[in-house]
């Protein structure tokens, strides 16, 4: 009997107990959700065109002078003030997903910390990531930025007028990495000139900026029409068209005699060290510069023993590369007429693999998604892309294809595997469903990591033939270029800016080892040059994604599910890679 008192009494001290951790970890858990939401909060107040991308209209009306020297400043404060609120915390106290909060917080902060060392803002744009083709986009009135009511309307004009201060700094930005000896490659300032000179109107009604007035709703009063119009006429002459017209004149003039004939970074003061960390940043992994080329050099080789085996397959006698040239030109690979058939084909590939689709995937986005032509003033410089949707699903997900003459428009470029990647199962999935779950804090729901997100929509390019794809050889050998394309990536971008590879050099090893014209490729490589490191998340993260898989379906033999394993990668959002991994292995030992 005294023995049942000792054991109750124990057992009554180890509930007390547990029960009071439990609240002592709810209490953390608690308190660093709250922290969480204001590093979210804080980030939207700094970035406030991010906001506008999610759908949250609070700061529509407001454009960050982002190279700014107090622009800097306030960012470098916030991301150290986050880590060090950071340290207030016990992460073995917290739960499962908050631990995964934490580590992706602190991987971002340390990340970008680390970054101010290096002089970006010398570099305010270029010919693809760059303020002034974003702001066209937006105030076009079809993209972004919403006009529906007479406030976003409003809210556009005032975005709008802060652009002249922003390309002021951005010209006086050039000047000091003109002086330092941190430029642009030729190369590059030639083809951001028209892209400048383009937007410049000769009257207001020709302008892109004057769509918003066009669409003006039927609902506005008289009045607001009238004078929303005339401030719309004012801006565009008065703030937009000189603006505009001063980046162009001053890259023409001033800035392209003083670009440099090199291509890549380490042409620059600092600039091999500077791409190692873009390496590391856009990896999220400490894997060097080597270390990735020759990852490329093996998957290169690799992929091209298969793409042989398709041809030989089709019964086509020449070699690799005149097999490309077959596929470029021959004129049954282009047999449409206009842009609606393009888009009608997409839809097509997107209806066959629907069946397998629910197989595969346990949960499927509520975010509405179509797919559309790109525009015409930025077509010609564009890539097939993916603008996600707002997390209201008012706003869907719009998977963009740029046709600039549908006639020559090639079957053959991977139209299903472009498909899986940029919209479904691709973007659209992982975005849209990490969007949709409010159980994730906001920054997680709305953040994003290159490899993480990248290397997700490549992954499902490997998924063709078991989403009943990839029937069609030449399809197959169009999924094999995307694949070969992103391998190619690994090597001419890292020979690029630490092995003194130039643009020219870097075009021929591409159009050597894929099916691309001199123009396609020519326009990857100058990407390469104009945004470092970032084309080698794709690669990176897809063969972490199936390195796992192969691993799991190994470990787990008849337990492993795919569409179980899907939504585990997917449930969580985008991570770094090593916290990714880890989350996915506690993931299999609970299977």
């Amino acid at each position: 009997m005294k023995k049942t008192f000792l054991f109750l009494t124990s057992m009554i001290t180890i509930i007390a107990c547990q029960q009071k951790t439990k609240s002592v970890s709810t209490a953390a858990n608690q308190k660093f959700a709250v922290m969480c939401e204001q590093y979210y909060q804080d980030g939207l107040k700094l970035y406030p065109l991010n906001a506008t991308y999610i759908g949250d209209e609070r700061y529509n009306d407001q454009l960050p002078n982002d190279g700014s020297q107090a622009f800097i400043k306030a960012a470098k404060s916030f991301n150290e003030r986050y880590l060090d609120s950071l340290k207030g915390y016990d992460r073995e106290s917290l739960d499962a997903n908050d631990k995964l909060s934490f580590d992706d917080m602190k991987d971002q902060l340390d990340m970008n910390l680390e970054g101010f060392k290096y002089h970006s803002e010398y570099l305010p744009f270029n010919q693809m990531y760059a303020l002034p083709l974003t702001i066209g986009q937006f105030g076009s009135g079809t993209s972004i930025q919403p006009f529906k009511t007479v406030k976003n309307y409003d809210d556009w004009l005032k975005r709008v007028s802060a652009f002249a201060v922003w390309a002021d700094t951005a010209i006086a930005n050039f000047k000091k990495g003109a002086a330092a000896g941190i430029v642009l490659p030729k190369a590059l300032v030639i083809k951001m000139i028209p892209q400048m000179q383009s937007l410049v109107a000769k009257n207001p009604e020709q302008s892109l900026f004057y769509g918003p007035v066009t669409m003006l709703p039927s609902s506005f009063s008289a009045a607001d029409k009238q004078r929303l119009t005339t401030a719309y006429r004012n801006a565009i002459t008065t703030v937009i068209v000189p603006t505009y017209k001063k980046l162009g004149d001053y890259l023409q003039n001033e800035y392209l005699p003083k670009a440099r004939t090199t291509s890549g970074f380490s042409a620059m003061p600092g600039g091999k060290e500077w791409y190692t960390y873009l390496v590391k940043q856009q990896t999220t992994t400490n894997k060097t510069p080597e270390e990735v080329y020759q990852t490329g050099l093996k998957e290169v080789s690799r992929i091209k023993g298969k793409m042989d085996s398709i041809k030989n397959l089709v019964g086509f006698k020449g070699d690799l590369k005149a097999f490309f040239q077959y596929m470029k030109t021959d004129k049954k690979f282009m047999p449409y007429k206009s842009p609606k058939e393009i888009l009608d084909a997409f839809e097509d590939i997107h209806q066959r693999m629907k069946p397998n689709l629910k197989k595969m995937f346990e949960k499927e986005p509520k975010t509405p998604f179509e797919i559309r032509q790109t525009e015409a003033f930025r077509a010609a410089s564009a890539s097939a892309e993916y603008n996600q949707g707002s997390a209201d699903g008012k706003r869907p997900g719009i998977f963009y294809v740029p046709i600039l003459d549908a006639k020559t428009f090639n079957i053959t470029s991977g139209m299903e595997s472009l498909f899986l990647h940029e919209a479904i199962p691709g973007h659209h999935y992982q975005i849209s469903l990490t969007q949709e779950n409010t159980l994730l804090p906001n920054f997680r729901r709305f953040g994003g990591h290159n490899a993480y997100v990248e290397g997700w929509a490549l992954y499902c390019e490997s998924l063709g033939k078991e989403l009943g794809l990839y029937q069609d050889p030449y399809q197959h050998m169009g999924a094999l270029g995307d694949e070969m394309h992103r391998a190619i990536r690994l090597v001419v971008d890292v020979a690029i800016h630490t092995k003194n590879m130039s643009r020219e050099e870097a075009i021929k090893y591409m159009t050597d080892n894929e099916a691309m014209s001199t123009e396609g490729a020519t326009a990857e490589i100058e990407r390469y040059m104009g945004i470092p490191a970032q084309a080698l998340g794709y690669k990176t993260g897809a063969m972490k994604i199936r390195e796992l898989r192969n691993k799991y379906e190994k470990q787990l033999g008849p337990r492993f599910r795919l569409a179980a394993f899907h939504t585990e990668v997917l449930k969580d959002g985008s991570l770094p890679l090593s916290v990714f991994e880890s989350k996915m292995d506690a993931w299999a030992e609970g299977q």
